[in-house]
């Protein structure tokens, strides 16, 4: 008899069964009691000090490193008057902790989570030009920290926060704005904490971000460490670029203040005797211009230069006010018109009862000749100064002279004139205008 075979079989057997033990040991290991065990074993009461820092790389005694990146999920309000931008992001820091190593159970076990933050060491960052911050508790509270098996830590918070960003409007509403976002160590120093932007795209911009009046043109990623009597910390910062949308402002400001200023060169067409109609006229264009610069001026913060838009609003209104000064100049030209015929009439009566003197003097006796003979002589040299006036005037006119004396009286002439030299005026200062702000160079603008 074979003994061989037995043996064989026996081993075959005993193999069968080991497999299938291990098969149903392996289903009845409950991964998340591991994981508790694991928490207990490297987070233990006397195994992990939170207070004291990592190393640093390669366990040395250098600085620890921790990574940055962001995400920013909205940009909701820019405020010029308050010089704030107010920006809902997640937030997110990765270092290295080898006292966190663990054992993955072959793979099993990806990474293990926390949700609360003072089970470990954490950098103490904070956004130096906040204004005001919160979390977010909805449902729960919206922050999570995994630890890895090579005791890599990832720690990710969602946040609100207003921010302070200090504006120049010098441009206004032409400009473009640059808002910081600065993340600093409060009490590490360089030589135990270093903050370093995540290689490979550290900030991330939703890809829908909708802003009412601005648009985010592009952001760019920095480091601003500090320095002071205490030590050298580090900081990072994010710049983003704003550029202001124009259409909203052409719109409701610099298409008003136009067809204000064109309105108010109607009355250089009303008759000069209709004074209720011009002077209403100027006066209400004149209200409505004021107005509309306050009511811009009141959504803007009080700054001690000049604006690009209060010059607009400066000059427009000047040739509103000066439309209304023309009208006085106008008035008084006629008042003046008016009585320089009463004075021409006055004279041809005079002329005209001088001339019937003079005849009536002729026809007197020889006696009184020599006292009628001097009307006669004013008359010769009368004729003589007229002959000379028609030759002075018989000279050939130019072509705005000639123009010009189809509009006997001053009054008249002053509106015709107003007529073509304010519209003029305001096309060159337009074309002043828009040529320095919209044609301006990046280096003027910072």
């Amino acid at each position: 008899m074979d003994i061989r075979r037995p043996t064989c079989a026996l081993a075959v057997l005993l193999v069968f069964c080991l497999t299938e033990l291990a098969q149903c040991m392996n289903a009845k290991i409950n991964f998340r009691e591991k994981e508790k065990q694991i928490l207990d074993q490297i987070l233990g009461p006397g195994r992990y000090d939170a207070r004291i820092r990592p190393s640093g790389i390669n366990g040395t005694d250098g600085p620890a490193v921790v990574n940055i990146n962001l995400f920013v999920r909205s940009i909701t309000t820019i405020s010029d008057i308050k010089m704030e931008y107010s920006v809902q992001l997640t937030f997110r820091e990765q270092w290295l902790d080898e006292r966190l190593k663990f054992n993955n159970l072959g793979g099993r076990l990806k990474y293990l989570t926390l949700t609360e933050a003072n089970r470990v060491w954490m950098p103490d960052l904070f956004f130096s030009n906040e204004k005001e911050g919160h979390f977010h508790n909805i449902i729960m509270p919206n922050v999570y920290i995994r630890i890895f098996p090579n005791g890599n830590v990832l720690y990710s918070i969602r946040i609100s926060l207003t921010l302070s960003c200090p504006m120049n409007l010098k441009l206004y509403p032409l400009d473009k704005q640059t808002c910081s976002l600065r993340m600093a160590s409060y009490g590490w120093t360089t030589d135990d904490l270093v903050f370093l932007w995540k290689e490979g795209d550290p900030v991330q911009v939703v890809k829908n971000l909708h802003l009412p009046r601005f648009t985010l043109e592009k952001f760019l990623t920095d480091y601003c460490n500090s320095k002071t009597n205490t030590g050298e910390y580090s900081c990072l910062k994010v710049d983003l670029l704003f550029k202001r949308e124009f259409s909203y402002y052409l719109i409701q400001i610099y298409i008003p203040c136009c067809m204000l200023v064109i309105v108010s060169w109607v009355s250089f067409w009303l008759d000069q005797g209709a004074v209720p109609a011009r002077v209403s006229l100027g006066v209400t264009t004149l209200l409505t211009m004021a107005t509309q610069s306050s009511g811009i001026n009141a959504s803007l913060p009080p700054v001690s230069y000049t604006k690009a838009i209060d010059v607009w609003t400066g000059v427009c209104l000047t040739f509103v006010f000066g439309a209304l000064l023309e009208f006085a100049l106008v008035n008084y030209a006629s008042r003046s018109d008016m009585h320089r015929e009463n004075l021409k009439k006055t004279r041809r009566e005079m002329e005209a009862a001088a001339s019937m003197d003079a005849a009536s003097d002729l026809l007197d006796t020889d006696s009184n000749a020599t006292f009628a003979m001097k009307p006669l002589m004013r008359a010769g040299v009368d004729s003589k100064m007229r002959q000379c006036e028609i030759h002075i005037t018989s000279k050939p006119k130019n072509c705005c002279r000639l123009w010009m004396s189809k509009f006997p009286t001053r009054s008249k002439r002053i509106d015709v004139i107003s007529r073509i030299t304010f519209p003029l005026v305001f096309a060159l200062f337009n074309l002043a205008y828009w040529s320095t702000y919209l044609f301006r160079d990046e280096d003027e603008e910072k």
